[in-house]
């Protein structure tokens, strides 16, 4: 016998199996839909007909006028095979029955498929779809919309497993998101062959987005005739009825499915992946809910390609905004190879990477986990062959450079920027090597005989997950990342070709720089020396010790040198309180004497040096003459925001000796009053009070900022957290017993919200007795009424447990609930979180 592999499913001509399944019949007229030319063979009976044969027989004979009508209207209507017209619950005269028509055109056919009406389904689709389509407008990444629809599709069309598959380069698959029963094992994270999706079956996703499989082990109905006048199948790509291939159906059977839908994930043309819905009894589904799933996946794949255009987006101007602050900063520079070994910690800002690597001129530096030295020259050599000037990525590189294996872990994938045309300057950005274990839903490698279908293979039996290792490689370079490097190519050669001309321009300048920075200093030296020259040559009464004078000269100057270190230190300006602080610090020995107190506030150099001054003239002559020349004096010092922004600041002395206005105007006296108005355009009002001098000034708003005093305060209390204890549910597994699965969605966010650890979801009391079965929640919230039946089951099996347990209802009183003899705490609906996390606390207090 001889041995194949998967890719034999590859030569299966599904697209023509010759027969449908069970769940409906199929005619084939001409492309005028007025003679039957072909039938399935269940056709006159499923449509109530006594006679058998209905080729040859005109569509309106077996129909009806008015519902052939309609048919070819709405044929009209379908401008292509994939958007056929609909016609949902039409009654035929003929025999009285409703079904649900779709019919579309194909090479040279016009093609109709009947269905039995469900008379308790949904009268339109469009309710299905608005409430799958509203629930996820609120997303806003890639995997959060994934994460949300297999549960919402779940909810909305009651499959046992809804999966989110998506499709890697090579055509296998791999499960991203699930939402299943919660007795089913998980296959979230699971990794399926090509083969168990062969070419021809993804190239049917394709073009019919939709694909219903009602019974993996029903009939199938065969259509009569086979061949055509022209010996031609008929093709049935675009039928909802095509019968499923039987190495299909024995591959659903092994793995236990009855029934199967899938709806493509369409972007950008191409089939990104499937959500996959799996029963374990057969299940068909009507036209209206195949419409809503249909309009609901070309919404997913809308909204994912959307999500993911923006994320690209977002990263491409991060990069710009990088690229442009590295340029700017490269303006003047004149020393490239330092220029970019003092940014190399930066380019992970712009591609995640390990390690940076530079190769310039021969010289070698790096940043990060990089391959050793001697290492480099080869890998630039190899670089330079294949491809030279142009960025190259592998996330492999022992597979290029064999010997790259010795480093692999601290750099198996590299992403090469060239930095000029010869095969020598490169920027290398590193990636370590990413050891994961890659879990299949059975051996990817593993072949099978050919069985009794011919030369095609028997379906694996065994769906055991299978493990394999994958060591030598890094996480990949995504495309948007390749981009992103082929822009940091051209950014950095014009950075390269900058410096030649920056070279020529920087001699002639830097004299012109020079002298223009020694008239800078010139000038602010002799500013500084003309405000000594003032405070030195000031008169002074006859009397004035010549001690006295040289300590007020040498304070005058401290206060001045302190408001140009602040100026220096403070990034060009310094802050109001540390100012009088710094001037005030000689009189804090009692810290009851002053007080200061103001929001904070900065003020730029020019005020900060003027208001030095005149906080020290203030300062002096209060410790000489005023409250802090006494042990009982007191002062007060505080300021506040205007309503136009100035700072309006308050000197209140008391306590001190009684006080009189000076007779004569000295230095001091004249700095305070005159210096802030004269300088700064503010106001400087000093009043000598008996009980001690008040002094008002006024400094404005354009010499000053205000920081956020938010940013100072102290931190607040997290918001949130319940006053009284942790969560209830912090860490612990919780049961969830709702048959409106939309609540039960709502309700699992709010206790995962709450640190729940885990979150099963039931929706009938048989599915939360098997999972009891398997295991015991930490707690529970059961919904009182489960459609015809109650939740009493499972509450008295948790009491037989001693687990703890809410009841959920929507009932205003307790006799309703379904055992009276346990006292457990009662959430009424609708529900918050705060009521839910007090409910589960009492529920955990009751039982210990």
């Amino acid at each position: 016998m001889a041995t194949v592999d998967l890719t034999n499913c590859d030569r299966e001509p599904i697209h023509v199996p010759g027969s449908i399944q069970t769940h409906g019949c199929l005619l084939v007229c001409d492309e005028g839909a007025v003679v039957i030319r072909r039938q399935s063979a269940n056709a006159a009976a499923f449509l109530g007909l006594p006679e058998q044969n209905l080729v040859g027989r005109k569509l309106e004979e077996v129909l009806g006028g008015t519902p052939v009508h309609e048919l070819r209207n709405a044929l009209s209507r379908s401008g292509q095979p994939s958007r056929p017209g609909l016609m949902p619950r039409l009654t035929l005269p003929t025999t009285g029955r409703t079904f649900d028509i779709s019919v579309h055109r194909f090479k040279g056919n016009a093609i109709v498929e009947c269905e039995l009406s469900t008379p308790d389904g949904p009268a339109s689709p469009l309710e299905f779809a608005r409430t799958l389509v509203g629930r996820l407008s609120h997303v806003r990444t890639p995997r959060e919309l994934i994460e949300s629809a297999a549960r919402l599709l779940r909810a909305i069309l009651q499959y046992d497993r809804v999966m989110v598959y998506q499709f890697a380069a090579d055509g296998s698959g791999k499960v991203v998101s699930e939402a299943k029963r919660g007795d089913l094992e998980s296959f979230r994270g699971q990794h399926f062959p090509a083969s168990d999706i062969p070419q021809q079956a993804r190239q049917l996703y394709l073009l019919n987005p939709i694909r219903l499989v009602s019974d993996a082990s029903g009939a199938r109905h065969p259509i009569e005739p086979v061949l055509d006048e022209s010996g031609q199948p008929l093709d049935m790509t675009y039928s909802h009825l095509r019968s499923v291939s039987p190495i299909h159906c024995e591959y659903l059977r092994n793995m236990g499915v009855a029934a199967s839908m899938s709806v493509s994930i369409i972007v950008d043309g191409a089939l990104w992946g499937l959500i996959a819905c799996h029963h374990y009894t057969p299940r068909a589904m009507s036209m209206n809910q195949r419409i809503a799933a249909e309009i609901f996946g070309e919404f997913f794949a809308l909204q994912l390609g959307s999500l993911t255009q923006k994320q690209k987006l977002e990263a491409g101007d991060r990069a710009r905004r990088f690229l442009k602050d590295l340029l700017a900063s490269s303006v003047h520079t004149t020393d490239i190879a330092a220029f970019l070994r003092g940014h190399l910690s930066s380019f992970p800002q712009l591609v995640a990477c390990d390690g940076v690597g530079l190769m310039l001129d021969g010289a070698w530096s790096s940043w990060g986990r990089v391959p050793p030295a001697e290492a480099i020259p080869p890998l630039v050599a190899f670089l330079g062959q294949v491809s030279p000037g142009a960025v190259h990525a592998t996330d492999c590189l022992s597979e290029e450079v064999p010997a790259a294996r010795a480093f692999a872990t601290e750099a198996a994938g590299v992403l090469a920027i060239p930095l000029s045309q010869l095969p020598r300057d490169y920027l290398l950005l590193f990636r370590r090597e990413l050891v994961q274990t890659v879990e299949w839903g059975g051996d990817p490698n593993k072949t099978y005989s050919s069985g009794p279908l011919g030369d095609r293979l028997t379906p694996r039996q065994s769906f055991a997950v299978w493990k394999q290792t994958v060591e030598n490689r890094s996480l990949p370079w995504t495309q948007v990342e390749r981009d992103l490097a082929e822009s940091a190519r051209g950014a950095l050669i014009e950075v390269v070709l900058r410096q030649g001309e920056l070279l020529s321009e920087e001699r002639g300048k830097t004299e012109a720089r020079q002298k223009m920075l020694n008239q800078e200093l010139n000038h602010r030296v002799k500013n500084i020396l003309s405000v000594i020259r003032s405070i030195v040559s000031y008169p002074v009464q006859d009397e004035t010790a010549i001690r006295a004078y040289v300590q007020t000269i040498q304070g005058r100057i401290d206060a001045l040198s302190l408001a140009h270190d602040q100026a220096t230190l403070g990034a060009g300006g310094g802050a109001l309180r540390e100012l009088f602080e710094a001037e005030l610090a000689p009189y804090l020995g009692n810290g009851q004497r002053i007080a200061i107190a103001g929001p904070p506030a900065a003020l730029e150099p020019r005020a900060f040096s003027v208001l030095a001054l005149v906080i020290h003239e203030l300062a002096t002559n209060a410790a000489k003459y005023g409250a802090l020349s006494r042990e009982s004096g007191r002062l007060s010092v505080d300021w506040a925001r205007s309503a136009t922004g100035d700072c309006e600041i308050s000197w209140r002395e008391s306590g001190g000796p009684r006080v009189a206005a000076p007779q004569r105007t000295g230095f001091g006296s004249a700095l305070v009053s005159r210096s802030i108005p004269f300088d700064l355009g503010g106001r400087s009002d000093i009043s000598f009070e008996p009980t001690g001098v008040v002094a008002w000034l006024s400094i404005p708003a354009a010499f000053l900022s205000w920081p956020d005093a938010a940013a100072t305060s102290e931190p607040s209390a997290p918001v949130g957290m319940p006053e009284n204890g942790p969560s209830p549910v912090e860490g612990k597994s919780v049961l969830l017993l709702e048959d409106q699965f939309l609540i039960a969605m709502d309700v699992e966010e709010m206790l995962l919200s709450m640190g729940a650890a885990s979150v099963s979801i039931c929706a009938s009391v048989a599915e939360a007795m098997s999972l009891l079965e398997h295991g015991l929640p930490d707690i529970a919230v059961l919904d009182v009424n489960l459609g015809a039946e109650t939740s009493e089951p499972v509450a008295r099996r948790l009491v037989a447990a001693r687990r703890p347990f809410i009841f959920a209802t929507g009932y205003d009183d307790g006799s309703r609930l379904p055992i009276s003899d346990h006292p457990a705490p009662v959430v009424r609906k609708p529900y918050s979180t705060a009521a839910l996390s007090a409910t589960l606390r009492q529920a955990q207090l009751g039982l210990s």
